[in-house]
Parts: structure tokens; sequence; C-alpha cells
């Protein structure tokens, strides 16, 4: 994915031009559209030979019809010379993920299993409510991480995903829905938390480049507020994204002692506990209307004990943290070490943090019975042959 052009400065009073760069053209020589910006968009059509005024001015149609109509065929951009069309075609493209296989919960939950022109797979999840729909972004094919309490952490981590990937995902998900074009009001897609497979912040400017097309009024015009990026704390990038993203935040504590969270968040070794609340309470823009999303999933006999609970509390109110605490009962996985906590034991943990003055909700688990709960998500290429996938993409 390239970024927004570069500016070479020039002696004299002459404004600095953009420097032509190259963009990687795919297998069959065209250069994807998809994930590039209006800068870039310019670029690559300048690049490829278009007159200046010409490409300025084909740039911002081109922008319209992407990611405001969703378009994947030039011949459908009716503001387009038809003339123009066969140019285009054979020089560009706008792609989707591949999606070798698409599931249905009971509950209404998605999930799709997606895989790049690399032969990389990973997996989106969407899920719908009464008030709203969230999509669940993956921003990395596998994980780093190494959560204990999680499936995709006993993945390796294979690469990270482009921007072209991550709003790739937005688009399908847009396009399964029936959601063109653009509309600020009466969708049923009007969330997205990068907390899919992956860690977003060690995939920064990927997931920041594809969160701004996102974002933008002209484009998918989702707002900001309506966007969470989720991370396990890796605490040197937080400010980095409060300042150049600006979405919600939220993190994945699970655990309130170095012993606990050091097991099941290995992570907690290199940026702990306070270092990551400090990081928390520094993140631009939270007050009581946008507070900061605490994630801590409920594990039986390891976190879920009424001293857990004060000392969360304790730990918030240290920090002064305008904060909301999710509870999510572990979902199982095969091989995994842990049990959920029971039912009364996460009433418990609830109410106290509760009548502290903090939100504690518990999560209703979703998509289970498809392996697209939280911490379940674990490509099913992992599960099945590439030969058997193969064969349910050609019949899908």
């Amino acid at each position: 994915m390239q970024t927004a052009a570069n500016l070479m400065p020039i002696p004299g009073h002459i404004d600095p031009v953009p420097v032509p760069r190259s963009f990687v053209p795919r297998s069959d020589g065209r250069i994807d559209l998809l994930g590039l910006s209006l800068a870039d968009l310019r670029m690559a059509l300048e690049t490829s030979q278009l007159e200046e005024k010409q490409a300025k001015l084909r740039a911002k149609q081109l922008w319209h019809w992407i990611y405001n109509r969703g378009a994947t065929e030039f011949s459908a951009m009716t503001d387009i010379s038809k003339t123009m069309h066969p140019w285009l075609e054979q020089r560009f493209v706008i792609s989707r993920p591949n999606v070798v296989e698409a599931q249905v919960s009971t509950d209404g939950t998605r999930k799709w299993l997606l895989r790049s022109d690399d032969a990389q797979d990973y997996e989106m999840v969407f899920i719908p409510d009464a008030d709203r729909g969230t999509l669940c972004v993956s921003s990395q094919v596998g994980c780093t991480l190494n959560c204990t309490f999680c499936h995709t952490g006993t993945m390796r981590l294979v690469r990270n995903l482009t921007p072209a990937e991550i709003v790739g995902q937005v688009m399908l998900a847009r396009d399964s829905l029936g959601e063109w074009p653009s509309q600020p009001e009466g969708r049923m897609l009007t969330n997205i938390v990068m907390m899919g497979m992956g860690e977003p912040l060690y995939n920064f400017e990927n997931v920041r480049d594809a969160l701004k097309l996102v974002m933008d009024g002209a484009g998918l015009a989702l707002s900001r507020r309506r966007i969470t990026l989720s991370t396990s704390g890796v605490v040197p990038m937080m400010a980095r994204a409060g300042a150049e993203i600006g979405v919600n935040l939220a993190v994945s504590l699970h655990a309130v002692t170095k012993e606990v969270r050091d097991e099941i968040v290995p992570l907690n070794r290199k940026y702990g506990i306070e270092e990551l609340l400090q990081a928390c309470a520094d993140y631009p823009g939270t007050n009581n209307a946008r507070r900061i999303t605490f994630e801590y999933v409920m594990l039986k006999d390891k976190n879920d004990s009424d001293a857990d609970a004060h000392e969360l509390v304790r730990l918030l109110r240290k920090y002064e943290l305008p904060a909301k605490v999710n509870l999510i009962p572990f979902n199982p996985w095969p091989g995994a070490v842990y049990e959920c906590s029971t039912p009364e034991r996460i009433k418990s943990f609830s109410s106290i943090v509760f009548a502290a003055g903090i939100s504690a909700p518990v999560r209703t688990p979703r998509g289970r019975d498809i392996d697209a709960a939280c911490g379940q998500l674990k490509t099913a290429s992992e599960k099945k042959s590439r030969a058997q996938l193969d064969r349910e993409a050609a019949l899908a």
C-alpha cells in the first residue's frame, strides 16, 4: 500500500511536487485501486501517463465510485466517458477479498473466511443487534501475542494485512448487506471494532490508513465515535493511535495482578499494568461520554474472585479513568487450559464493579457455534485441508 505522496523540496520559489512512486502491480499487471487515498489514486493515474488535470478529475470520480458507491467495475461509473473504461480496465482493478467460506450462526452472527492473493487466510465477523451492527475486522494474518486464553493467539504471525485488505473487509460486509451507496443513517453496519485477528497497534500505519478511508465523510463515512480499536497494551503506540486515528479505545486487560496477567497476556511482561493504565489516562479525548472500554475475560479460579473485582475498581479509580468494563465469559476452544467462570461468580464480580459506579455489563457470547465468538477466531484453513476449502469455494 502506498502512503500519501512524499514531497521533494526544490530550491527557489517553486512549490514542492509529488515524486512518482512505483505502485506494485498484481500478477495480471494491473494496479489495485482499493485502499488508495485520493492522493494515491491521482498518483496512480499520473504514473500511468494520464495528464495531470485529467488525473485530478478522474481521481475524484474514482474515489466517489469506489468508497461511496461500492463500485467494482469501471463500466458502472456513469460520469466517466465510456471511451475511457477500456483504458482503466487494462491498467487497474478494484478488488474485494476472496471469500473461501461464509457461515451464519443460529444467533445471526456471520463469519467469513477470506483469502488474500498470496494465499493467506484471515477472518472477519459481523454481529447484528437490535440497535446496531458491529463488524469485527482483522489487522493481521495470525497473531504474535500468544495470549493463553485466546485461540487466535495459538497461531503464528504470518504478516500484516495491507490497508486494502483491512478496508476490503468493510467493503465486503457492505456488499453482503446491500448497503451501497454509503449513507449516514439507516444501515445495518453501524460500528467497527479492530478486534479480529491480530494486534492492530503492531500494524499501526496500515490500520491508520485504512481507518482514514472508513472515516472519510465523502466515502464510507463512518464516524470515529463508532469505531473502536482494541489493543492488548502496546503502550508506545497508544499515544500515536490517539493523535493520528482518534477512535475509541478498548484495552484487553483480563487481569489485575502482574502474576496472572503475565501468564494470560504475555505482553504484560514488557508493558506492565501500571504503565498501561497510565497510557490509558493519557489517551486524548476520553471523558464520561467517551469512556475507555476494558475487556475482561472471565476465567474460573484465575481472575474472577471478589478480591480481583475490588482491585480492578481500585486501579481504575487510582488513574481516574472514565471506564466501562466488558465482562466476557470465556469461550471454549479445543485444547484450552481454562474454564469459564460460573454464572454466579460472574454476577458477583459484576455487582462489585457496578457498586463502585463503573459500568460492568456481561457480554452475551455470540457466534459460538461457528467459532466466531471472542477469542475463538482461528482460520478454518488450520482445521480443514486446503483441498477441502478449495472445493467449498468452488461450490459457493
